[in-house]
């Protein structure tokens, strides 16, 4: 062991050191931006269909997507921070709970996010007359914070994989067409189940993960609660379902096959998950599932832009 570290709880742990401007970019955790960008790829390219693609609408979408998903993670960082959840990380220490940040500068920083996300949500409205998406925004906000943050954080309790499905699949790609066409479509939707289930896989690998760790904290993830085998067995019925919806997708337009290269990114991530035996493995895995959720966004947005 390092002289700059110690154990904690079985498990190793970093003295407090002052966060680096490298270390405040890991904390946004870039691997998961693909799958806040996916989605709005795919309903702007839904959108596209009806010649109602409108850039300046989808930009705007984006920044609400990104901002919304780096808020999160801000977020996540603040709460399992102070709540002592990371004290059993074995990963990369995180801002708050290494003592790296000030926690307040943490929870600022995750805030900024989420008003950057509300205000572009806000101009969307403006532009669009959608007044009652502004509803539609503030809960998306409401559940973000409250997925680890809060007294009774619904994370903790199993359930975010369906927050995960419904607003970075659902309302994520439904909502980006609704916004430009002023209307809904099948494909959007479809597309929407699609990335969101992928989505759900990437949270799911991740916990599997932090299996011990999180039993260690009190965290009853849908990993813990299942169990690793079961949960990597769901991990891959989560990432190949989606390439059924591809194939149907086929049908009416042959360039949706295409997408189908995303497969080279997802079957590895579903061997390694259901073999892995280190944490390296699943980071490995995580990273091509992420993979795998901004090649099938970009997969099914060039299908309906073409």
């Amino acid at each position: 062991m390092s002289k700059t570290s110690k154990k904690h709880h079985g498990f190793t742990s970093h003295k407090p050191r002052k966060a680096t401007a490298a270390d405040w970019i890991s904390g946004a955790r870039i691997r998961t931006l693909p799958l806040a960008f996916a989605p709005v790829a795919i309903g702007s390219g839904a959108a596209a269909l009806t010649d109602q693609f409108k850039a300046p609408v989808a930009l705007l979408c984006l920044v609400v997507a990104l901002a919304l998903q780096i808020g999160v993670n801000y977020s996540n960082d603040y709460s399992d921070g102070i709540r002592g959840t990371d004290n059993y990380r074995v990963g990369p220490a995180r801002l708050t709970g290494s003592g790296a940040a000030d926690p307040k500068k943490v929870l600022a920083v995750a805030l900024a996010f989420f008003a950057l996300s509300a205000v572009a949500g806000v101009v969307i409205v403006i532009l669009t007359n959608a007044w009652w998406m502004l509803a539609i925004g503030a809960v998306a906000i409401v559940a973000a914070w409250f997925y680890t943050g809060g007294r009774r954080p619904y994370g903790y309790a199993g359930l975010g994989e369906v927050m995960v499905f419904i607003f970075f699949g659902l309302v994520a790609t439904v909502g980006t067409t609704y916004v430009q066409t002023g209307t809904l479509s099948q494909e959007s939707l479809i597309g929407g189940i699609g990335i969101g289930l992928i989505s759900c896989a990437v949270l799911v690998v991740n916990n599997i993960r932090d299996i011990e760790t999180d039993k260690l904290a009190g965290k009853k993830t849908l990993a813990v609660r299942m169990g690793r085998t079961p949960s990597a067995v769901l991990f891959c019925f989560l990432m190949l379902i989606p390439f059924g919806i591809v194939i149907y997708l086929g049908l009416f337009y042959a360039a949706a096959f295409l997408t189908l290269f995303a497969l080279l990114a997802a079957l590895p991530a579903c061997l390694i998950t259901l073999t892995a035996k280190t944490p390296q493995e699943y980071i490995l895995a995580l990273k091509l599932s992420s993979l795998t959720g901004l090649l099938y966004g970009l997969g099914l947005a060039f299908t309906f832009f073409g």
